[in-house]
């Protein structure tokens, strides 16, 4: 089953942006005054996407930080997730970090983070000269398939995002395998509990590994089981039943009653095919479709598109 790992990096990246520096990229970490805090950009970095898209969007934070001397800087982040190379990639880089800085005159540090599959490919620079002139931009790189030589050291770990990366790190080896990663969702959700970790960061780390590690719908039952039986063995609360299963249902409703609005009972028809779709986004499509749908084959196509 197709997994949805844009939206769980960019909610793990919103509350766990320290952690996520210390873990990956420690020497900026180590340079940074975070008695001061940070300011999340993210209004600055939406103007910035409008006026250079390059291709389609990825997983991208702007955040302003104080360096130890008292000097304010602008941190770019680019989680690059997907199954093969992109030769734009590196010109991407160049292009929204001199964007940034051609706007808003700050200085800003591009790290890169790639979470593929392919060990052999490493971008970290973009170059291009003419004439003598030469321009271009290096930058930092963390590449996630290194560390699944290290799943000890994540499982043990105390920072918050280590479950994250580990978490992707066995969604991605799991792909095809969803008996394997109901066992493993199960062993890093317990892990949570077993880490000390506060109970606000459980629930956030929850929400993260349940996206990231989507299972068919009979083992998401099953997990919702275990974790019914996880939460009676521990004394701090939980959520009753993953947020995951609540939120598709409430789409779900919405659907079936903008089918009846706008199609009646041919519309609702659909829904026997539509309760067998399980991922969020192409739910949250099909709610947004049905706005301006002119037919229910209309909607229907969004998931079952004719045969050449």
């Amino acid at each position: 089953m197709a997994t949805d790992f844009d939206s769980p990096w960019k909610e793990a990246l919103d509350c766990y942006f320290e952690a996520f520096l210390e873990l990956l990229f420690p020497n900026v970490h180590q340079q940074l005054d975070w008695a001061r805090g940070y300011e999340s950009l993210d209004k600055e970095f939406q103007q910035v996407v409008r006026e250079a898209e390059v291709g389609r969007r990825y997983v991208d934070k702007l955040v302003k930080v104080w360096t130890k001397d008292g000097i304010e800087c602008w941190v770019l982040i680019h989680v690059e997730v997907q199954t093969a190379r992109d030769p734009d990639f590196p010109q991407r880089m160049y292009v929204y970090n001199y964007r940034i800085f051609d706007r808003y005159n700050r200085r800003v540090a591009s790290l890169a983070v790639l979470a593929d599959d392919d060990p052999t490919w490493r971008p970290d620079e973009f170059r291009q000269n003419l004439f003598g002139c030469e321009t271009g931009i290096r930058f930092p790189v963390a590449k996630l398939q290194d560390f699944a030589a290290h799943e000890p050291a994540l499982e043990a770990s105390t920072n918050p995002f280590a479950p994250v990366v580990l978490a992707h790190l066995k969604a991605r080896q799991t792909h095809g395998d969803p008996t394997s990663r109901y066992a493993w969702k199960i062993r890093l959700v317990r892990g949570l509990y077993e880490r000390g970790f506060s109970a606000k960061d459980v629930r956030e780390l929850f929400r993260v590994i349940d996206w990231l590690m989507e299972l068919p719908p009979a083992l998401d039952r099953a997990f919702s089981r275990e974790i019914d039986k996880i939460q009676k063995e521990r004394t701090m609360p939980f959520v009753t039943t993953p947020e995951r299963v609540g939120r598709r249902d409430g789409i779900r409703m919405g659907i079936e009653a903008l089918l009846q609005v706008r199609f009646g009972e041919e519309g609702v028809k659909l829904m026997p095919e539509i309760q067998e779709i399980h991922e969020e986004e192409k739910l949250v499509a099909i709610l947004q479709a049905l706005r301006t749908a002119s037919s229910p084959e209309e909607v229907r196509r969004l998931w079952s598109p004719p045969v050449p």
